[in-house]
């Protein structure tokens, strides 16, 4: 695949312990969230999530500089696919650390939501 075009930062949000950044390759909204998702941040994640009335939106949310995450997350996580399946899009997972593919894992959202390895692997699979 040819490098995608990445269009300029459309979101950063920061609030305690997680921050947020939205950018679009290729048409696909590409949230990058970094720090805890917990019951504390875990609106800031829902807000980050919301896509504006994009036609079959596409998200992946990169989860590489996520430290900790909770049950706050896989809600948040899950409504997310809910809405973006309904809305005839789509929402992937890339890059989890090992604890995040742990309670990923352990409460079976890797069965619901595409995980990925990497970033690329995300964006093109």
């Amino acid at each position: 695949m040819a490098e995608g075009k990445v269009a300029a930062t459309e979101q950063a949000v920061q609030a305690g312990e997680l921050s947020t950044e939205i950018s679009v390759t290729d048409g696909i909204h590409v949230l990058t969230v970094i720090g805890e998702i917990d019951h504390e941040t875990g609106d800031t994640f829902r807000q980050a999530l919301d896509v504006p009335d994009a036609p079959r939106p596409r998200v992946v949310v990169d989860l590489g500089l996520v430290t900790f995450m909770d049950s706050s997350g896989i809600n948040v996580l899950l409504t997310a696919h809910r809405a973006l399946s309904d809305a005839g899009g789509w929402l992937r997972l890339a890059r989890p650390d090992q604890s995040v593919r742990r309670v990923l894992h352990l409460v079976g959202i890797d069965t619901v939501i595409e995980c990925h390895e990497t970033l690329r692997q995300a964006l093109t699979d």
